[in-house]
């Protein structure tokens, strides 16, 4: 038998823009330990190895940040504290339920489109 893949990948943005950029940033001084955090508390719950924390740059949500993307799923957390992290990877993670009230608003995060799709749309 063969090591088992992830269930879960965790994309936890890292980006922290130049100072004097008018765009947020998903790290700054109050936030630059919080994937310290996630892959801390996976480890303590003993699930880090069927849960991959990984650290990622931009992911264009900056307005909405700290952010992470949860996958499978394509669930984008926002405004996140290291409180919410430990409710995320209580409910949605272990229990597997989505904590709705720190998902992304749809305005921000629409269903995907194809790379398909976009090419048509663009006339191309």
């Amino acid at each position: 038998m063969g090591i088992p893949q992830p269930a879960f990948y965790i994309f936890k943005c890292e980006q922290s823009a130049p100072p004097g950029m008018p765009k947020p940033s998903c790290v700054t001084p109050q936030t630059q330990d919080l994937f310290q955090h996630l892959a801390q508390s996976l480890m303590k719950e003993g699930i880090i190895g069927t849960v991959q924390p990984i650290r990622s740059a931009c992911m264009n949500r900056c307005s909405s940040g700290p952010v992470m993307l949860v996958e499978p799923g394509h669930t984008m957390y926002v405004g996140l504290t290291k409180e919410k992290i430990d409710r995320i990877i209580a409910e949605h993670i272990i229990g597997g339920n989505v904590v709705e009230e720190y998902v992304i608003n749809s305005e921000l995060w629409d269903a995907p489109i194809s790379p398909a799709e976009m090419k048509k749309q663009m006339g191309r």
